[in-house]
């Protein structure tokens, strides 16, 4: 498997012949900068979005436009999604598992909001936010946690599906910070492979992962801390 962190949020995850994006939020992210959409966006068969944000929704009607990429999201979300021309969505929802060629997708919680403001000012509910657990028939098992603060739950996620690679948001004001992360990993997770997620793209949140470092310190998993467009392989 070959997971790249594309800045923010957003990853490139290769496995077999399935080529996934999640959270493809190339426009206008800073942590996105320098690197080339084409090339993070080549052959992908499957966009994944954890949530309603701009942040997390990016460029995917694009991006599914020009790739036929299939689109899976909670059902608001993916439903919205198909009135902005969207042509191949699927939907689920907390809870639910979604079966693909090689892969599935299980919809966990997360403790975030999820909309979007149109013109007029009216805020759009898309659903709940969540995380996002992928199994794979030949592959490690990889959990995007979205946008989300720590919950208790997260042990039972990990009863249930016993991840060896999380991908952890960090940045802190929006999501949990990095010493709250590290907990959420260290108490309710037996990670192989940790990468954190969702800082250094915007200026009010945290720019660098040095608390959740820290915070992982003595931990069994092995922290990843890639420049935005490094590729690992696992």
């Amino acid at each position: 498997m070959k997971i790249t962190w594309l800045g923010h949020s957003a990853f490139r995850l290769e496995n077999g012949s399935a080529k996934i994006l999640i959270d493809p939020f190339f426009t206008g992210n800073p942590g996105f900068a320098g690197q080339d959409g084409k090339t993070a966006a080549e052959g992908i068969t499957h966009i994944l979005l954890t949530h309603g944000h701009g942040d997390h929704v990016g460029d995917t009607v694009q991006l599914a436009r020009e790739t036929g990429a299939t689109v899976l999201a909670n059902a608001d979300l993916a439903a919205w999604l198909s009135t902005k021309g969207v042509a191949k969505v699927d939907m689920g929802n907390t809870g639910g598992t979604v079966h693909f060629d090689g892969f599935s997708v299980t919809f966990t919680n997360a403790l975030h909001s999820s909309a979007q403001i149109t013109e007029d000012g009216v805020s759009h509910s898309l659903g709940n936010a969540n995380g996002l657990m992928l199994h794979f028939e030949d592959g490690p098992t990889v959990y995007h946690m979205g946008d989300t603060d720590i919950f208790s739950d997260m042990k039972l996620i990990n009863e249930l599906h016993q991840p060896d690679i999380g991908l952890v948001p960090i940045g802190d004001r929006f999501t949990m910070g990095g010493a709250v992360a590290a907990l959420a990993c260290q108490r309710f997770f037996k990670f192989e492979n940790v990468i954190p997620c969702h800082y250094g793209s915007f200026p009010i949140i945290d720019q660098t992962p040095e608390k959740f470092v820290t915070g992982m310190e003595g931990s069994e998993a092995r922290v990843h801390t890639p420049k935005a467009g490094d590729t690992l392989s696992f």
